[in-house]
C-alpha cells in the first residue's frame, strides 16, 4: 500500500485476530492504542486517518467562558481533545484551568482531565453523551454547565441538559478535519480487492463520515465484505445514516471493548 499518511505494524498471536488486516481511521496521534492492540493480537493495523484535529474556526466562545470559568458549576468534556484544547487555551490565557466539578463521557476523556491534576466528579456508566445527560439530569436544573465540545458536535448532551432545566454554555475547542494526504491512501487500499483489509475500525461519528467522504471523492465504496466495527451507539447511528450499519458495536465505548468485539466476531466467523 502507499501513501504518506498510511503504515502497517504487525505481531504474530494466536487469536481470533491472528493474520487479519484491520483499517484504522483514528486521527494520527490517537491510533498507537488502537494499533498496538491489533498487533498484540496477531493483526495488521493499516493507519489511516479518517480525521485530524485542528482549532475550531474561532475560539471566541471558549475565550468567553474561560473569562468567567468560576460561574460555572460544572464543566463537561466528552473527548481527551476537548479536554487538551480547555487546558491550552486556559495556559495561553494565564487562567487557571480549576472547574468547581468536571463530568467526562469516559474513561480516556478521565485520563486526560487527571494528567492535568484535576478531579473528575461524574463520569457515566454507559460511555456515550446520552449516558453522561443521564448521570447529570436529576442535578440538571438550575445547573449552570459549560460543554467544551468539538466543532459541530452533536447537540444531544446540550439538548438533555437544557430540557433538564440546566443553563448550558458551549464552546467548541478544535475541529476535525479531513486530512489531506489520508484520499491518495484510502484510494489505493480500495482500488484492488486483494488489497482490500479483512475491518475498519469506526471510534467516532466523524471517522465514519469522513471515510465515507474520502472513498466518495476516489469513486470507490466501502466494500460489503469488509467488516465495519463501531465503538459505540453514537458511531452506529452516523454508519446507520451513510447506510454503512455496523456489523458489531463494541460492549463499551473503549478502544479495549472494541478490539475485544472484531477478536470474538473473527473467531465465530472461523468456527463457522
Amino acid at each position: 500500500m502507499s501513501g504518506a499518511n498510511a503504515s502497517e505494524c504487525g505481531k504474530e498471536s494466536h487469536s481470533g485476530l491472528h493474520g487479519r488486516r484491520v483499517l484504522v481511521t483514528r486521527a494520527a496521534g490517537q491510533a498507537s492504542e488502537l494499533a498496538e492492540r491489533l498487533s498484540a493480537l496477531g493483526a495488521t493495523a493499516i493507519c489511516i486517518p479518517a480525521i485530524e484535529i485542528g482549532p475550531p474556526a474561532s475560539f471566541a466562545a471558549l475565550d468567553a467562558a474561560l473569562a468567567k470559568l468560576a460561574q460555572f458549576d460544572l464543566v463537561g468534556f466528552t473527548s481527551a481533545n476537548a479536554v487538551a484544547a480547555f487546558a491550552e487555551r486556559a495556559k495561553e490565557q494565564g487562567i487557571a484551568a480549576a472547574p468547581r466539578r468536571v463530568a467526562v463521557v469516559g474513561p480516556a476523556t478521565a485520563r486526560a482531565v487527571e494528567a492535568l491534576g484535576l478531579r473528575v466528579d461524574v463520569m457515566p456508566p454507559v460511555y456515550t453523551a446520552e449516558g453522561l445527560g443521564e448521570a447529570l439530569r436529576a442535578e440538571a436544573q438550575g445547573l449552570r454547565v459549560l460543554l467544551v465540545l468539538g466543532e459541530q458536535a452533536p447537540t444531544t448532551l446540550r439538548d438533555v441538559l437544557t430540557v433538564a432545566g440546566a443553563q448550558v454554555t458551549v464552546a467548541a475547542g478544535y475541529a476535525n478535519r479531513v486530512p489531506a494526504g489520508s484520499l491518495e491512501a484510502v484510494a489505493a487500499l480500495f482500488a484492488d480487492a486483494a488489497n482490500y483489509p479483512d475491518a475498519v475500525t469506526f471510534t467516532s461519528a466523524s471517522t465514519a463520515r469522513n471515510l465515507a467522504a474520502l472513498l466518495e471523492t476516489a469513486g470507490l465504496a466501502l466494500p460489503e465484505s469488509v467488516v465495519r466495527a463501531s465503538i459505540g451507539p453514537i458511531t452506529s447511528r452516523a454508519l446507520d445514516e451513510l447506510e454503512l450499519a455496523p456489523h458489531l458495536e463494541a460492549a463499551e465505548s473503549t478502544i479495549a471493548a472494541l478490539v475485544t468485539a472484531l477478536a470474538v466476531h473473527f473467531r465465530k466467523d472461523a468456527n463457522l
